[in-house]
Order: structure tokens, then sequence, then C-alpha cells
């Protein structure tokens, strides 16, 4: 009888450079030989943790994850442990210390060794625990296994060169290293090539592409270049820093057709005089400045942030200026996060620790407000006509309700009727918004149009291909989507890191 191949299985927490090296891991292990683990599978015989060091809490989540599989393990000969990501990094020796079941612990800069270590540990019979100090390889000549035919993460930096005070990243991604433009734009018209239609630039700070090469413009460069690609329909990038929004990066967005008119760019703090605890490099006035020249050149952009509340030293006129900028640039979405103290930062042993329950409060107030705007800021697409890209997962509920759900351009979640004819994820669907809730629209009247697409074509050959379980899988192409069934994600918004 052939041997039966080994099945995986990646959980994802974090950021979306996050689920992107998920992906790596993925794509590793299946040419590796390994198959993914059905949806319906109690457990793989391979399980990957990719943590997240960036929340308060990630240290009591991974380890009362592994504390849950100690027993299949045990009773089960030959299922392997790994664990990868920032909290490896962060922790190292400790992760095998306090959970001995443990075979491997990589780092972030190490992603591609996964296999090498797995067959090390068991060959070996004893933990493995291998931790680089700086990047080996740029993560993108990493094979992948991507979630998605029609939509697909592109790297187009790795680290961080900014020192904030509230966040760890930098010391776990390391600094800065730009890709050269001509092998990021390879990329991106390989995955067209595959029937991508949505790429989404992603770097640390993505903005600040260019200062590993000298070039203070290379990330406007990069988003027209991207313009004059045939076949790439729509352009996104996350996260920027306010720091390096440069007056060329807004013309580059509004003067290039197939850049999405959204951008995700974090605040923290709308307290000039938090913002310079912080390390942030800008200040208010700075901020609300960028916001006006986005909303003068594009004045249908959908704008989203992140806030910290209740970081040391946080007063109530500081919390009242956060709410200013709240008001006054009328954010589409916010995520916002209370104050996580992160051993190793320097806002940890700051003074000035605010109280739990004044920053529970501040940040219900927050919630409310900006749930408000939200809400407004979506009654005004009542009677537009979008297009929007099919998605799959996106919709919990789509079963229930008889709807299909996508994507506006301006990255808007829409619930829409489903058409008479067939539509696939990936195809693009025209309709018209009837009602709009605090987080989602909804077009209730079916299609106008369905456009049928490659990417659409992408999902149905692969959805009509043998289950994984059947046979190992090759590198596929495309972005994770909500909801898919693995890698198990849970991912934060933002860029790099949830509170970049």
């Amino acid at each position: 009888m052939p041997e039966v191949a080994r099945t995986y299985e990646v959980r994802t927490f974090g950021c979306q450079m996050n689920v992107h090296d998920s992906e790596r891991m993925s794509g590793l292990l299946e040419q590796a030989g390994y198959v993914r683990a059905g949806k319906d599978a109690e457990t793989a015989d391979v399980v990957v943790f990719n943590t997240c060091a960036v929340r308060e809490n990630a240290d009591n989540r991974l380890y009362g994850n592994l504390g849950q599989l100690a027993p299949k393990k045990a009773a089960r000969p030959g299922m392997q442990i790994a664990v990868g990501g920032c909290l490896a990094q962060k922790d190292r020796d400790t992760i095998t210390r306090r959970a001995p079941w443990v075979d491997v612990v990589f780092g972030t800069h190490n992603v591609g060794k996964l296999p090498v270590l797995l067959e090390r540990a068991r060959v070996e019979r004893e933990a493995q625990v291998e931790i680089a100090e700086s990047l080996e390889a740029f993560p993108s000549t990493l094979p992948t296994r991507r979630e998605s035919p029609y939509a697909a993460w592109v790297s187009v930096s790795v680290g961080c060169n900014n020192t904030c005070t509230f966040c760890i990243v930098p010391a776990l991604r390391g600094k800065e290293k730009d890709r050269r433009p001509g092998d990021v734009l390879a990329e991106v018209e390989a995955l067209v090539g595959e029937g991508v239609l949505e790429i989404t630039l992603l770097g640390q700070n993505v903005n600040a592409y260019g200062s590993d090469m000298g070039d203070r413009e290379a990330f406007s460069k990069l988003l027209r270049a991207c313009g004059r690609i045939e076949g790439l329909e729509r352009v996104r990038f996350t996260s920027p820093h306010p720091r390096d929004f440069t007056d060329d990066v807004i013309e580059a967005m509004a003067q290039t057709p197939n850049v999405m008119p959204q951008l995700h760019m974090p605040l923290q703090s709308g307290s000039s005089r938090l913002l310079k605890a912080m390390r942030r490099s800008y200040r208010q006035e700075r901020y609300l400045g960028i916001i006006e020249k986005v909303r003068a050149a594009m004045p249908d952009a959908a704008i989203s942030t992140d806030i910290i509340v209740g970081f040391p030293g946080e007063t109530d006129e500081d919390f009242e200026e956060t709410l200013h900028v709240v008001r006054q640039a009328r954010f589409a979405q916010a995520f916002t996060f209370q104050y996580s103290k992160r051993p190793g930062t320097p806002a940890a042993e700051m003074d000035g620790q605010v109280p739990k329950a004044v920053v529970q409060e501040r940040y219900e107030r927050l919630v409310a407000l900006q749930e408000e705007i939200s809400w407004e800021e979506n009654k005004r697409q009542v009677g537009r006509t979008v297009e929007v890209l099919v998605a799959e997962g996106e919709g919990r509920k789509d079963d229930a309700t008889r709807r299909l759900s996508g994507r506006a351009p301006d990255n808007r979640l829409v619930h829409f009727a489903r058409p008479g004819q067939p539509v696939r994820p990936g195809d693009m669907v025209t309709v018209e918004i009837s009602y709009a809730a605090p987080h989602h629209l909804l077009a209730e009247a079916p299609p106008s149009a369905v456009r049928r697409t490659r990417a659409g074509d992408a999902w149905e050959l692969r959805n009509a291909a043998p289950p994984a379980a059947a046979k190992p899988q090759g590198v596929m192409l495309g972005l994770p989507t909500i909801g898919a069934p693995a890698p198990t994600q849970t991912a934060e918004p933002g860029g790099g890191c949830s509170v970049c």
C-alpha cells in the first residue's frame, strides 16, 4: 500500500503579515509532501501555531491552546506541534519549558526551516528550537499556498524602523527591508496570470517603502506601476504610517484607476501630547491634514483607523482630543483597542497606568461614537450603484438569508440578493445599495449586471479539484478569506501589526 501523506493544520493569530506568513508555512509543508487536514478532521498530524505578541493575553491564548492539544498528542504517536511567529521569537526556550510536548519552535526570520525542523524533531525525538536573529531570505521567495484565487497579499517589505513605545513588533520582526520593485511587480503579474483580480500591498509601514533604497517616492511609483498591469482590477495597501504619507502617494492613489478609494491609516490617539509619548512622529494637525487632502483628491474614499484607549498618562482631556479627531475624520470604521501592557516595551514601565475601569468607560464611549458615525457614513451610500467583487465566506448569514456577499471598491461589505444566473466568488456584480447598517450595506434587489471573470474561473477550477485529503495540492494563489476552513485565522486589522 502507498504511504499515506501526513496532514497539517496552521492556526493563525494576529495581523495580515501573520496570515500571509501562514500561507507560506502551508506552501512549505505541501511542497514537503504534507496534505492539509480536512475541516472535519479532529486533529492533524502536524499542528502549527503562528503566534502574535501584540496583545496582553497572547501568551495565555497560546498556552491554553497548547494545553488542549497535550492529551490528544499523548494519545496519538507521531503527532507533532510547532510554534512560530512573534511570540516564538520573543519567548524562545520558554515555550518548551512551559509546554514540553511542543516539538518545534521557530521565529519570524526562519519560516523556511519549518519542514526541516519537523523532520529533525521526529528523527532525533527531541524538541528543536531555532530562532534566527536576522532575516535569512525574503519570505516572498518561499512557496506559498494562497487561500483564495481572486485576491492576494503581496509583501513589499518586512520589518519596521519605528520605535513606538507601545509596540514590541520591531524587536521581533527586525529593521525594515524592502523588496526590489521589479520583484514585487513580477509577483503581481504572476498572480494576475493565475486569475487574481485584487492585490493588497503589505508592509509593517507600507508607505515607508523605498527608505531602504534611498527613494522617498518609491511607493507612489509602485502604485502607478501596478496601475499599468493589464487584468489587475483592484489595488489596496495596508498599513501606512502618517509620518510617511506624502502628497505624491495621494496623487498616485487619485490618478491610478485601479487603486481603490480606501485607506486604513492608524491614528492611535488624537492627543498630540500622547502621540509624542508614543513616539508617533506626527501630531493631531498633521493627521487631520492628511485626511483633508485625501478627501479633496478622493471625495468618496472610505477611511478606517486603529485607536488605543488608555495609554499610560492619558487624561480626560487627552481622550476628548481623540473623540475630536474621530468626529472630524468621520472614519468609515475604527478598530479600537484598550491599551495592553507588553513586557519589553518602554510604555510598560511608564508612570500613569490608567485604571481598568477608566479605560473601559472611555472605550465604550469611543465605540458608541464610532458606531454612530459609521452608520451615518454608510447611510450616505444608499441609492448608489457599486460593483462588488463576490467573496467566499464573508457573509456568515448568507445561507440563511439566501444572499451573497462581497466588497465594494471602497472595501465596504455588501450583502446582495442572489441573481437569477450563477455567480461565483471572484465574479463581479453591479448592485444598488438599498439599506445601511453600521458594519455592512444591503442591496435587496437582484444585481443589474453580472460579470464573469478569470478569477471566478480560477475559483471554479480549484473547487472542482479532488479534496486535499485525497492528494497533495500544489502552490496556489489568492488571499485568505474570512471564514475559510483553514488555516484557522484570528486576524487583527491593520498591516504589519494591529497597533502600528
